[in-house]
């Protein structure tokens, strides 16, 4: 396994990755990639178990859905820097005939990418079905799915929530990027959102809270001990606060940057705060 350094080093390097292919294209989604780094570097570096090579079945390996597909840029810079595709390929971020799109598509067959996820709210019940298939087929790994918490305003998901618990899917490991902000504004301000924790124990899930999803090591333990709870007949779901726009001071916690590509001036400031570790694409 890699090292602490290691990891932090690529948390730097996908950071840089971010800002830049959305400044490319003066579009994109900085602020909840940049929120979710630490998750996807541990995700996908010390926490799955993961075949070399890839395959749309997925059978016997771990399999990850993500759900807030707006937030592809750090999506596709893990994947690259994980061997997926090549990492100059990230210099094709949105344009025309890439197969990174703006949102996760599967037609253009890019390794790593099993669900389009463009439309939000759809992942739970899409990470459900998997979970449900590797049960079907006795294998024993996991899935994983990750979800904004403003698209837990969409109904979808709760139906998907009862099922979950209801079937004793309980392979399955849901964590919500709980950064309080979405397009328009604070979660709190657009619909208040309550108590999730207390929502999906009420609906029969197992509920771990991580209080800080930027905090490498806390992301590494907190999926590390959800992989332990799986098996027990209850799905199980993370409560992630992150902050969104982490990692570059004038973008953090502010929905301002949901969806709003940096400037030259902005993004020079960006990578300053972000020292190259790793080698840009």
């Amino acid at each position: 396994m890699p090292k602490s350094q290691d990891l932090q080093d690529l948390i730097v390097q996908v950071r840089r990755d971010i800002v830049r292919m959305v400044h490319n294209v003066n579009s994109g989604h900085p602020g909840g990639s940049l929120g979710c780094t630490e998750f996807f570097v541990a995700l996908y570096n010390e926490v799955m178990e993961l075949k070399d090579g890839f395959d749309m079945d997925g059978v016997g390996e771990d399999l990850f859905f993500l759900s807030n597909g707006h937030i592809s840029p750090v999506y596709y810079s893990v994947l690259a820097r994980r061997g997926y595709f090549p990492i100059k390929e990230l210099n094709t971020f949105r344009l025309i005939n890439s197969r990174l799109q703006g949102h996760p598509t599967t037609h253009e067959g890019l390794p790593g990418v099993r669900i389009a996820s463009g439309s939000l709210g759809q992942g739970m019940s899409v990470a459900i079905g998997a979970a449900q298939a590797k049960k079907l087929n006795k294998d024993p790994h996991l899935v994983f799915s990750l979800h904004g918490d403003g698209e837990l305003q969409e109904g979808q998901n709760w139906e998907a929530i009862m099922y979950a618990a209801g079937k004793k899917v309980d392979n399955l490991i849901a964590t919500i990027d709980r950064n309080g902000q979405q397009i328009d504004g604070a979660t709190e301000d657009v619909m208040p959102m309550g108590d999730l924790k207390a929502k999906f124990l009420a609906f029969g899930w197992d509920v771990l809270e991580l209080k800080n999803g930027n905090d490498l090591q806390a992301v590494i333990d907190t999926l590390q001990e959800a992989k332990k709870r799986t098996g027990k007949g209850k799905p199980v779901c993370i409560i992630m606060h992150t902050e969104m726009g982490h990692g570059v001071d004038f973008m953090m916690g502010t929905h301002a940057w949901h969806g709003k590509a940096p400037n030259d001036e902005q993004l020079a400031t960006a990578l300053a705060q972000n020292p190259e570790t790793l080698g840009d694409y």
